[in-house]
């Protein structure tokens, strides 16, 4: 089965897991793990999405973030969750593998965007 929902459910750049199939439904990537703001905010939203019951991975590694965001396309996590420059100015990215697209969202709004996100795509 697992083979089947891979051979329909992948592109060039590898797996695009269903939801309600994916290891974790969402990946938060800080862009510098060593940047102090940039992790502490992945923790804090790490903590945020467990509480909630959200299967989350962070990763956490000390990679360029290409590297980070080849990988995470290639293991198929339907969500990211990208913590990089932009949250000087009170912004993170939400990016859907399946539809390849990229929101900018306020970071005090991320958490409820994102679990509406998931209520959606789990209900159906």
């Amino acid at each position: 089965m697992v083979a089947a929902v891979i051979e329909q459910n992948c592109d060039e750049n590898g797996i695009v897991w269903p939801v309600s199939l994916a290891p974790f439904p969402l990946e938060i990537l800080p862009v510098n793990a060593n940047d102090e703001k940039i992790w502490n905010t992945a923790v804090d939203f790490e903590a945020k999405f467990k509480e909630a019951g959200v299967d989350v991975l962070v990763d956490d590694r000390n990679l360029s973030p290409g590297v980070k965001f080849k990988d995470a396309d290639l293991v198929g996590i339907p969500f990211r969750l990208t913590i990089g420059k932009k949250l000087n100015d009170g912004k993170v990215e939400f990016f859907s593998r399946a539809e390849k697209s990229i929101e900018e969202i306020p970071v005090e709004k991320a958490f409820e965007v994102i679990m509406e996100r998931l209520g959606n795509l789990n209900a159906v």
